[in-house]
């Protein structure tokens, strides 16, 4: 491991304001060029070629594994790429009734695999989905509603003690028994974006209470810094288990929600609201680092007090929740820090030989640790000012999510190239020949380590989705009137508020406290088929 010793503290504008009023996130009356087209069909191509294959060789089942011409439930068997697909389909398939009649169909009552069921993923993917989809399809198919309702209602149980606001992250619906296990804020802070909008079709009040609670009981905690939780947390004594910090898994969606929760609900409660700008204002103090070669502006992880110059796909969705906050809270400062974010994170597509970029990377800082890089990637640093620590690609979203906030947001065309440049890797490097699907890659920058045999749901939900609305008509699917779940579901939005949150980042008062969890197993974060990321820092640190 190689240390630098500490700089003067980063010089940054504090981002503390007496008032906020929200802007329009989108600049007004914003047009593609004509060239968009093209690539906007080109990108319905792929989702029609990933879908074919998918309805060849997997149609019912959670995902394809397009290089064995096989298929994987990995997601209890419901069909996860069907539901996950749903909300992208209204946009530009004739496939959406299929799909519509499969999904009417599926008893979410019992698993059909004899895996748990993850509140997390299964909120995200299936509940979004069909939530999603019926409100894009203009409400009129009632039966997702009541298949959303039917997920949720046996994934209550969850919260196994009636004093217990955290829920547990793994239930089995057999016996609606909950696996006592410590869960990570990402996950119990990411289900009441959909789980809001099932009580506003049902009327079920519960649904909003429990899973806002959860986020009310994460944010009352007190962090090292003020509203950056770490990681786990142990739903039966609401405690930390660790003093890591990150944008990244475990952690990323948690952080994302608690401003799009303020703004799908326009809530006059201003913690979701000042809790995201209290991370914000704590990340750019004490994380915000710029790359020692090209000047990338990254947020670096911190653990228990060390600085960890490390990075990751995951967490580049970032630049795009700066922007989008940023907007609504009208502070330019953030949405500025946010652009720059993209900027590095688009640098790891750019950099690598397939033009798409890696799961986690490194780099270098004037203070912070890493660990040393081998002759290879001290190169590859020297170069692109990053080097790679995990190098496959597992079909993930966050990096075209971002440019597509920045596009929105800024109008400036190089966002419109750089999507263009992606669809044009992923038809160049992602194709399995054996079923004409779309695979990951092993390496993204050496195309000859091969494709991983596996097509993500959110491939459809999340990937296809953002680069077809990059290329569409800006006022269709407007971010000043819709808000993406984090798996790219699609939320109709009320008409914004003159003001989020109260201008001041707000904290839990009191002393931040952890423990060691000896009697509960830990989570893992963001299961891959090929690669499981445990929690807590990358590369050894």
């Amino acid at each position: 491991m190689v240390k630098f010793s500490p700089p003067s503290r980063w010089i940054v504008i504090l981002c503390s304001f007496s008032l906020s009023l929200a802007g329009p996130v989108q600049i007004p009356n914003l047009k593609v060029p004509a060239s968009a087209a093209a690539n906007q069909q080109a990108v319905k191509d792929i989702f029609l070629q990933s879908y074919s294959a998918y309805s060849e060789f997997a149609f019912g089942h959670d995902s394809l594994l397009p290089v064995s011409k096989g298929f994987v439930d990995d997601r209890n068997g419901w069909g996860a790429t069907i539901a996950d697909a749903m909300g992208t389909m209204v946009c530009f398939s004739d496939l959406f009734e299929q799909a519509l009649d499969f999904v009417s169909k599926v008893d979410f009552s019992q698993s059909n695999t004899p895996s748990s069921v993850s509140l997390f993923e299964t909120s995200i993917r299936y509940v979004g989905g069909m939530i999603s989809a019926y409100e894009l399809s203009g409400k009129q198919h009632q039966i997702l509603v009541q298949q959303a309702q039917q997920l949720v209602d046996k994934m209550v149980f969850a919260w196994a003690d009636p004093n217990q606001t955290i829920p547990f992250g793994e239930i089995f619906f057999a016996n609606n028994s909950p696996i006592a296990a410590v869960n990570n804020v990402a996950e119990a802070g990411t289900l009441d974006v959909e789980w809001s909008r099932v009580t506003l079709y049902t009327g079920n009040q519960l649904y909003t209470n429990l899973s806002e609670g959860s986020v009310r009981t994460i944010a009352n905690l007190p962090s090292p810094f003020p509203g950056l939780p770490p990681q786990l947390v142990d739903p039966t004594d609401d405690m930390f288990v660790d003093a890591f910090l990150t944008w990244g898994g475990g952690t990323d969606s948690y952080l994302e929600y608690l401003i799009k929760y303020a703004r799908i609900t326009n809530t006059d409660d201003n913690l979701f609201a000042d809790t995201w700008h209290a991370a914000v204002d704590s990340s750019i103090k004490e994380l915000l680092r710029t790359s020692t070669i090209g000047d990338h502006t990254y947020l670096a992880d911190w653990n228990a007090g060390e600085i960890l110059l490390e990075g990751s796909h995951l967490a580049c969705f970032h630049g795009g929740n700066w922007i989008l906050g940023g907007k609504l809270l009208n502070n330019q400062t953030i949405v500025d820090i946010g652009l720059e974010l993209v900027e590095a994170c688009w640098n790891t597509y750019a950099s690598t030989e397939t033009g798409i970029g890696p799961e986690t990377f490194s780099f270098m800082a004037p203070d912070g640790d890493f660990t040393q890089p081998d002759a290879q990637q001290l190169a590859f640093n020297s170069e692109h000012g990053f080097w790679i620590t995990t190098s496959d690609y597992i079909q993930r979203p966050e990096v075209l999510e971002s440019n597509f906030y920045a596009w929105r947001a800024t109008g400036d065309t190089k966002y419109l190239d750089r999507a263009a440049s992606a669809v044009e890797s992923f038809r160049k490097f992602l194709v399995a020949n054996e079923t004409n699907g779309f695979a990951g890659l092993n390496d993204v920058n050496d195309f000859t380590a091969g494709l991983e045999d596996d097509t993500e749901s959110f491939w459809f939900a999340e990937v296809l989705k953002y680069l077809f609305l990059t290329f569409d008509d800006p006022e269709n699917i407007s971010l000043d009137n819709f808000v993406f779940n984090t798996e790219g579901q699609v939320f109709e939005a009320p008409p914004a508020k003159a003001v989020y949150g109260s201008g001041t980042p707000i904290a839990a008062s009191g002393q931040f406290h952890t423990k060691t969890s000896d009697a509960l197993p830990l989570p893992v974060i963001s299961p891959d088929p090929l690669v499981t990321i445990k929690p807590g820092p990358m590369n050894g640190q």
